[in-house]
């Protein structure tokens, strides 16, 4: 994901509109969808591409151009069924990955089931840490430790793959430290430098927020 993707967003409530809102003024294409004509008009004063339209209709899905679209963030955390329809649709049509709102464990698990890709709870990631976590291509996990430096999740680059970190020299290169290192779904503080790296490592680094875009 990134700044080149596309991007909807479903259901303009807070969440919904601090997702739409961080995409849009980060420079992101974005189309936001709100069924309430009222919420539709006041969040066009803030992202450009607002519709006033039902998402769980299919004709409606095809006509809004949804298939086109990378990066469908599914918001309605209050309203199962049609957050169900609208995944459903979604992933029916091709889009390639769909993140839903959700507001219990129980609606985790329906949503994963019928197709979304990821499924946030709210009270875990305020809207406009998902939108900087989806604006920071192959980033995830973002979490600010103050206003200049983050913590991040990332994947291993192919360019890195088997080489280690005293090869590498990230710190130089970039301007992060790795403090972590998953493996195997655990996670080790006690880094090896001069193991190779592999493509199913995931990093755990802190950087200076400036610097990020130069990993992407």
């Amino acid at each position: 994901m990134g700044m080149n993707q596309s991007y909807a967003v479903f259901g303009l409530g807070r969440y919904g509109r601090a997702v739409a809102k961080e995409l849009a003024e980060s420079g992101a294409e974005v189309l936001a969808v709100d069924l309430d004509e009222d919420i539709v008009n006041a969040a066009s004063v803030e992202i450009p591409y607002c519709k006033c339209a039902d998402i769980t209709e299919a004709e409606v899905i095809k006509r809004l151009g949804i298939a086109n679209i990378d990066v469908v963030i599914i918001a309605m955390a209050t309203n199962l069924e049609a957050s169900v329809l609208a995944t459903m649709l979604c992933k029916e049509i091709g889009v390639k990955t769909v993140i839903a709102k959700c507001s219990s464990e129980m609606h985790r698990k329906i949503l994963s089931k019928v197709g979304a890709d990821r499924v946030v709870f709210p009270e875990n990631e305020s809207g406009i840490r998902l939108a900087k976590n989806l604006l920071s291509s192959g980033f995830v996990d973002i979490m600010d430790l103050s206003n200049d430096v983050s913590m991040v999740e990332l994947s291993v680059k192919p360019e890195w793959e088997g080489k280690t970190l005293i090869e590498l020299n990230l710190r130089k290169k970039y301007s992060i430290n790795v403090v972590a290192i998953i493996e195997d779904k655990s996670v080790r503080i006690d880094i090896d430098p001069e193991k190779p790296l592999l493509h199913s490592m995931r990093l755990i680094v802190i950087a200076d927020r400036t610097k990020l875009t130069r990993l992407a």
